[in-house]
């Protein structure tokens, strides 16, 4: 039986010129690629390479000094400036829990997933149980979004409505 897949299908309906134009932006994107590595694998150590929702290739790295650690985001689309475009800055409070402090750069474009899952990933490398944080009273102006991303990301929620504010809780063995 043939099993004609939906990337196949994909191609098939492109013409000749919308394929060219796919091909030169992808080859952009690794040479983008190539040189955002370099840059960034100078002072960080590289974790990972990933595609997003919008099928933007991105880098991600960490950065871990053994009491704050932080997972970052490189989006290939433009040159690496020394700065990241997405990140989760997070600290040690013991040998068995992660707490996040601080999610920072754009959303609904998938950076917050891509650097949640190699955060778990870290922690679970390390045997860290928990990942926990807090959702604070500036951060109320959007807790609905907040809530479906850490409930997507399998997090315990507990909101204080009274006092605008709220804790969350991953747990390695959930």
């Amino acid at each position: 039986m043939y099993y004609k897949s939906a990337f196949v299908d994909e191609l098939e309906n492109k013409n000749e010129d919308e394929l060219k134009e796919e091909i030169e932006d992808l080859e952009f994107q690794m040479l983008r690629m190539q040189d955002n590595l370099k840059e960034i694998a100078k002072k960080w150590q590289v974790i990972g390479i990933e595609k997003t929702k919008e099928d933007n290739w991105v880098i991600v790295y960490t950065s871990d000094d053994g009491d704050t650690c932080k997972v970052m985001l490189n989006d290939c689309e433009s040159a690496f400036r020394g700065m990241w475009d997405f990140s989760i800055q997070a600290s040690y409070e013991d040998q068995n829990t992660i707490h996040i402090g601080d999610i920072k750069g754009p959303e609904n474009r998938g950076y917050g997933s891509i650097c949640m899952n190699y955060l778990k990933e870290l922690a679970k490398d390390q045997n860290i149980q928990y990942i926990t944080g807090d959702i604070a009273k500036r951060d109320w102006d959007h807790k609905d979004r907040l809530v479906h991303f850490y409930k997507k990301h399998n997090f315990k929620i507990n909101l204080d409505k009274e006092n605008q504010s709220g804790e969350i809780e991953w747990n390695l063995v959930y």
